[in-house]
């Protein structure tokens, strides 16, 4: 008798642990529903079911009229049912910003037929290296929160993880025996650090704060659980040769050279790496993996990137495929399962140095299928047509979409869906999978939304899916709005994706064209589509919001450059009322762009500041982090001056509006004393005036005045006559 109720309680158990294990996933979709739209939390239902011949599914039923039901293979494809839903019925757009609320109709929408969908692709990859300088430095668990919940609403199964790995770093290179300042004097400053994590720069606003690593190891803890949670592989990362220069006092002997410098940046920030083949290497790799997997758990997935726009010790074949076939037997040495991913970026951006041979000596180094791709810059040029298929490792096709976080509206975003149409008919039993790699997320979210919709068996037309998103930014059917996007969509959105930016945001120069500046369609395109957007019955929904600030600001840039021409051409003229006309215009539209920004918090500098200065915890550490978002996103450091420029309120009136009152001034009184305009010696006013800004704790004060819709009509009146 004993022993059979021993038998029941163990069966009960067991039944009762698989019942548990099955509504992992429901367990977590209800507890995103109440972060999400807390109100209708009792509304949804959600069921798990098996997949489809093996592949990710999601099904909206209409059996019980009470509620929304939703059922999924996991919690994954759940999540993405549901953003459907909230698409599609109730017109409703989730922001990636933690902020900004979900904006829901009174009464949810019935579904009146069932409809099921099935993933295209098992492999869903979003985030690249620089999302974590441009966008992510000072992020808190709520802002993590909800991008991850807006990754699974999108699908995404396979993220970037590299938060807190400089505390896994630090543990290892302590017990090597380096000193606590050669460590943290190794590891750039915060803002910097996926440049630092790629090889390019060691130390650059360093040392790292002990504070900033101690927060980022919990914070990467939350960030692990909650993917897991929805089912998600994170990719973290893993040793790939770059080390501390001062490994040498330890290791005189060891194989540790110079990387090839990068961007400009003095030889003091060069970082250096450690050759494979060494003994040395294996053991870091050992160590690290065991530190990081102790912290954080793994997947068996691990970043591994060497020689990011960098030079290798040597171009020779034979050499790259050693290395890889080296750092690989490292890495499965430490982790059996290992799988190595690789971003392609390499081979595009020193497209001159890896030739042919070159990349398929540094892939088929690796066995086959242990090395993923990710074919990191698509709606440009896709390797996979140029490398053999990349040799038949598997590979991610990924659409970038923005450099640098720059605020620009840029994107061919209907030619890379074409492209990616194409690659999932014709791309090859190793395409794996869908992605994108943006750097940064002050941009427009719709164009990753329709990429990310392609891994899924919807079959939706381009004119459908615009019409659809017009009605969910508007939040109601308006022919108006669904033109604007028609223009946008097809006319404007049309640029390959490069460093682009609006004049203003750029240091003022003389008769010298910018590249950064240049469009590929007609302003009065923009202007069209800025006219049907003012159309909207209201701007309530914050999505619509964004939409006319974003095109308004472009729009407004690119008319810039006009009036900047002409100011420059009545200099050559000597024409000095002409000339103080169109220096008064330039400042007209800088007031009219700071006006326009202020209006979102995320078209914002202060939003910026205040997250950074926050992350402190003492005045000292505030300072430090605000000079940080600071530098960033004005000066960077090397070449890359304004490379990560925004049209933010706040940026214009106190950093680009001072540059240019600075410049128009100097040509005025140029012309007004009858001597040449010193564009040489403007530069060092200008270079002064920007460390000093840099370095400036001053506070950011941006108040938006009155409606938005009443002052972006008034700026249509004002310039449309202007630009047309």
């Amino acid at each position: 008798m004993m022993k059979r109720n021993i038998c029941l309680v163990i069966v009960t158990l067991f039944l009762s642990l698989a019942a548990g294990a099955k509504e992992k996933d429901v367990v977590a979709m209800q507890s995103m529903v109440k972060r999400l739209i807390p109100a209708y939390a009792e509304n949804f239902q959600f069921r798990k079911i098996k997949p489809i011949d093996g592949k990710d599914c999601f099904r909206l039923d209409a059996s019980d009229p009470r509620k929304i039901i939703i059922s999924g293979n996991n919690a994954n494809s759940m999540a993405m049912g549901l953003n459907h839903y909230l698409r599609y019925y109730c017109l409703t757009t989730i922001s990636w910003y933690a902020d900004i609320p979900v904006e829901m109709p009174e009464t949810l929408p019935a579904v009146e037929k069932p409809i099921q969908i099935e993933a295209k692709v098992d492999r869903r990859f979003f985030l690249n290296y620089c999302t974590y300088g441009y966008t992510m430095p000072f992020w808190q668990w709520k802002d993590w929160e909800r991008l991850i919940d807006w990754m699974a609403l999108n699908g995404i199964n396979m993220p970037l993880a590299i938060t807190g790995q400089e505390a896994v770093w630090y543990k290892v290179w302590k017990k090597i025996g380096l000193t606590d300042e050669e460590i943290r004097s190794y590891f750039t400053g915060p803002t910097y650090l996926p440049w630092h994590r790629m090889a390019n720069i060691d130390g650059w606003n360093g040392p790292l704060p002990m504070h900033w690593l101690d927060s980022q190891v919990e914070l990467q803890k939350k960030i692990l659980t909650r993917e897991r949670e929805l089912n998600m592989k994170p990719v973290l990362p893993a040793f790939a040769g770059h080390v501390p220069g001062a490994l040498k006092r330890i290791f005189p002997e060891a194989n540790i050279q110079n990387l090839g410098k990068w961007a400009g940046f003095a030889e003091e920030y060069r970082c250096h790496f450690l050759n494979p083949e060494e003994a040395l290497f294996a053991t870091i790799q050992k160590q690290y993996i065991k530190e990081q997997t102790r912290l954080f758990g793994t997947d068996h997935i691990y970043g591994v990137d060497p020689f990011n726009e960098v030079d290798p010790p040597s171009w020779e074949p034979e050499y790259l495929s050693k290395v890889s076939a080296d750092m690989y037997h490292t890495l499965t040495a430490a982790d059996p399962k290992a799988e190595w991913m690789q971003m392609t970026w390499m081979f595009y951006f020193d497209r001159k140095d890896w030739t042919a041979p070159r990349v398929k000596a540094m892939l088929t180094g690796v066995p086959q299928g242990k090395m993923v791709l990710l074919d990191y810059h698509c709606e440009n040029v896709e390797l996979w047509k140029t490398t053999e298929h990349f040799h038949g490792q598997p590979y991610i096709w990924c659409y970038l979409g923005n450099f640098g976080g720059n605020t620009t509206l840029t994107g061919n975003v209907k030619e890379s869906g074409a492209r990616l149409d194409n690659t999932l008919i014709n791309g090859g039993s190793n395409f794996k999978g869908i992605g994108s790699t943006l750097e940064g997320l002050d941009v427009m979210q719709f164009p990753y939304e329709y990429i990310f919709e392609k891994a899924w068996t919807l079959n939706t037309d381009d004119r459908s899916w615009l019409n659809a998103l017009a009605d969910r930014h508007t939040g109601v059917t308006s022919e108006p709005v669904r033109e604007a996007w028609d223009i946008l969509f097809n006319q404007v959105y049309v640029q390959v994706p490069r460093t682009l930016a609006v004049l203003p945001n750029l240091r003022p120069v003389m008769n010298k064209p910018n590249n950064r500046t240049s469009i590929n369609y007609p302003n009065t395109a923009l202007l069209q589509a800025w006219q049907k957007l003012l159309q909207a019955p209201d701007c309530n929904r914050d999505a619509l919001r964004l939409d006319i600030i974003t095109v308004g600001r472009q729009l407004l840039g690119n008319y810039f450059l006009t009036v900047k021409d002409d100011f420059d051409r009545m200099y050559e003229a000597k024409d000095l009322p002409a000339l103080k006309a169109r220096a008064a215009e330039m400042r007209e539209i800088l007031n009219d762009l700071e006006r326009l920004n202020a209006f979102h918090s995320r078209c914002s500098l202060d939003k910026w500041i205040s997250d950074a200065r926050k992350y402190g915890n003492t005045p000292e550490l505030k300072n430090y982090y605000e000079k940080n978002a600071r530098n960033l996103i004005t000066t960077w450091g090397g070449r890359l001056n304004d490379y990560a420029s925004r049209t933010w309120a706040g940026l214009i009136k106190d950093y680009y509006s001072k540059r240019w009152d600075m410049y128009l001034d100097a040509v005025v009184a140029a012309v007004e004393n009858n001597r040449e305009f010193d564009q040489e010696k403007l530069d060092g006013e200008f270079r002064l005036f920007e460390d000093s800004w840099v370095s400036s704790t001053r506070p950011v004060e941006v108040t938006p005045e009155g409606d938005l819709l009443i002052y972006a009509r008034f700026l249509l009146n004002k310039y449309e006559r202007k630009i047309n």
